[in-house]
């Protein structure tokens, strides 16, 4: 019984370990594309296309729970959520509200469909409400920090971040939760 008990905390463990590098992947990606686009454009497709494969890998995280066409959903999902950030980091740079509320407007449309396909995904650990907080809360924390990159407050920037990462991990450990009490029988 012990030794079953350990393997299962032993795979716990390795899933709240996994979740949390894949999101704090995207966290760092999401800093630093950010960041090269405001500041080192030779660096952006780079450090784009690392935050763009970021996205796959959650995708294929998901689908050894969840299946493969819910991965690739959550693939193309995540996919738009960084390709609706440029309209938004394009318009603070240029200085065109009208084009950032509109964009800003996108952007949180598609934090409400990932936060509907979780929701979809698994009810019980995922409502509906604590969802859409979540990934609004995402939105929210990561415009904090363009907008200080924007502005060259550095130092901000990196609080602001911290408390992105914070806010990012604590989704991590949610979906990690949720999908050991959904498939208990994997851990």
């Amino acid at each position: 019984m012990h030794a079953e008990a350990s393997a299962n905390q032993g795979a716990q463990a390795a899933l709240y370990g996994a979740m949390r590098t894949l999101w704090a992947d995207h966290m760092q990606w999401t800093y630093a594309t950010v960041k090269d686009f405001f500041h080192n454009q030779d660096a952006l497709q780079a450090t784009l296309d690392r935050l763009l494969q970021n996205q796959a890998d959650i995708g294929n995280a998901v689908a050894g729970f969840y299946g493969d066409e819910a991965g690739a959903k959550l693939t193309e999902l995540l996919t738009e959520h960084i390709q609706l950030a440029v309209p938004v980091l394009t318009a603070a740079k240029d200085g065109d509200d009208a084009a950032l509320n509109s964009s800003l407007e996108d952007w949180y449309a598609n934090a409400q469909e990932i936060a509907d396909f979780l929701t979809a995904a698994n009810p019980d650990a995922w409502p509906a409400e604590a969802t859409s907080e979540m990934m609004k809360g995402h939105i929210d924390t990561t415009v904090a920090y363009a907008v200080d990159l924007l502005s060259g407050d550095y130092d901000k920037s990196i609080k602001d971040y911290d408390k992105a990462f914070s806010h990012m991990m604590e989704m991590a450990d949610a979906l990690s939760a949720g999908i050991i009490a959904q498939f208990p029988d994997k851990f």
